[in-house]
């Protein structure tokens, strides 16, 4: 399918008002003011910006198929509110500073209140889901389960990672297929169930979103070392401080010989690295080749991405899901 077949369509129009409704959504759904401890924190997270990228997805892949987005706006929402639960532990995890640009939960509160935020943002997630009327409603439950699996296990991993010294790039594309590309591919999958898709088109969409996971977060971990921090909305340089076995690491420590794989050796937890040290991290990624691998593999995965929306009748949403895949592709934050 390719994504000129209907040029009148205003993408971001479409994109845009998906994202209002789940935006909307969220608002009703938090206005409660008390205890402060726990809804004052959510609240922030919730509104402090973001894409809504993966319930705007749940919203697309459900009219893809021939389902109404309206059919499909409570598990939307509750998938972004997983997403933004596992961004305030991630961050507690890894000691982050910013997200968004604005301090993150437990710089902002405390440690405590993330944890405890996080716990009700989860709950209330799965209070949300269970409203959406769906024949299949015990299928999605299973399905949004297995995600917060995934995904708890994907952070493990990421974790245990830190201190491991024979990390493959298999074992890292393992754990991004957990911690990233499952609630992405959950996202499109629960869509479709929710819009009468096809087993056909439920397992497209799936895979459309495990490819456009992997390629997000391998962009991720490109942006963390290239990106601008104002865009991005963090610190350049996080995953070195984090010693992140990140795509570009893995690569780097593969091909760098000498004084420069001593540096990618020593990149473990704890260290301190100034900003010198991070532009020497960043070299190293130039010259090994580390940086055009990432780009090279993060439009492959956009490519076998798209490829899956072949198999999806053509229209409007299925057109949005490819020029998605593109905005993806693209960004810069």
């Amino acid at each position: 399918m390719k994504s000129d077949k209907q040029p009148l369509i205003d993408f971001d129009n479409v994109y845009n008002k998906h994202k209002e409704r789940v935006e909307r959504r969220i608002k009703i759904l938090f206005r409660r003011r008390s205890p402060v401890s726990v809804y004052d924190p959510i609240r922030y997270i919730l509104n402090s910006g973001g894409k809504r990228f993966r319930a705007v997805l749940t919203l697309l892949s459900c009219e893809a198929v021939g389902g109404s987005a309206s059919a499909a706006l409570d598990a939307a929402t509750a998938i972004e509110i997983l997403h933004n639960f596992t961004l305030v532990h991630d961050d507690v995890m890894d000691h982050a500073d910013l997200r968004r640009g604005k301090p993150t939960v437990h710089n902002k509160w405390d440690e405590n209140i993330a944890i405890l935020s996080g716990d009700e943002m989860i709950a209330q997630a799965y209070h949300t889901l269970l409203k959406t009327e769906s024949r299949q409603i015990k299928k999605i439950l299973s399905v949004y389960t297995d995600a917060l699996i995934q995904v708890c296990e994907g952070q493990g991993f990421d974790k245990e990672f830190e201190t491991r010294k024979n990390v493959t790039i298999e074992d890292y594309f393992d754990m991004i297929a957990k911690k990233t590309g499952r609630v992405i591919a959950a996202s499109a999958q629960i869509g479709a169930m929710i819009g009468g898709g096809t087993i056909r088109q439920i397992t497209a969409l799936r895979k459309f979103g495990e490819h456009v996971g992997r390629a997000f977060q391998v962009m991720d971990d490109l942006l963390d070392i290239v990106g601008n921090a104002g865009e991005f909305g963090k610190k350049i340089g996080g995953d070195v401080r984090e010693g992140k076995k990140t795509y570009l690491l893995l690569k780097a420590k593969a091909l760098a010989r000498g004084n420069e794989l001593r540096v990618l050796q020593s990149i473990v937890p704890g260290n301190s690295y100034t900003q010198a040290q991070i532009r020497q991290v960043r070299a190293i990624y130039q010259r090994t080749g580390a940086i055009d691998m990432a780009r090279a593999e993060i439009t492959r995965s956009t490519k076998q991405a798209q490829h899956e929306l072949a198999k999806l009748p053509a229209g409007r949403a299925s057109s949005t899901l490819f020029w998605l895949s593109n905005q993806l592709l693209e960004r810069s934050a």
